[in-house]
């Protein structure tokens, strides 16, 4: 192999090699980017639900003391660990009035929170976490 063919082979493995690291690096843990010692509460209307990896998104129109509304995304897990924990997508609607606890954003975004928890109007919650504690005596399926 000559020297130009042995260099265009290098950078042609460099770059699958960055190829490769690029979604591994994308992924984050919850800690790196919400705060589990800070929620917060809100009370709004579905407004749309991305159930996709590699996480899951809630969106709430919420409306202030003034009537304007703003939009909050709520994240969580991916679809299969949520799967696996009693959590599906069907459990959610567009149009179901809730009230959401969330963890706040480290880097302050005010509109955005990791869900704790979706509280709906007829009395059930449902609790996102781990396998055991990720719904209450409430819950409806």
């Amino acid at each position: 192999m000559d020297h130009k063919s042995r260099r265009f082979s290098s950078i042609f493995l460099a770059c699958g090699m960055l190829a490769l690291a690029i979604p591994a690096a994308a992924h984050h843990s919850v800690t790196a980017e919400f705060d589990p010692s800070k929620s917060f509460t809100v009370s709004g209307t579905i407004t749309k639900i991305e159930w996709v990896n590699p996480h899951t998104y809630i969106y709430v129109d919420v409306k202030d003391d003034k009537g304007s509304i703003t939009n909050y995304a709520f994240e969580s897990g991916p679809p299969g660990n949520l799967r696996r924990t009693g959590v599906l997508r069907t459990m959610f609607n567009v149009g179901d009035e809730v009230k959401v606890d969330a963890d706040v954003a480290k880097d302050g975004s005010k509109h955005l929170g990791h869900l704790r928890a979706v509280h709906f109007t007829d009395g059930h919650t449902i609790v996102f976490g781990n396998g055991s504690d990720t719904t209450d005596s409430n819950t409806k399926y």
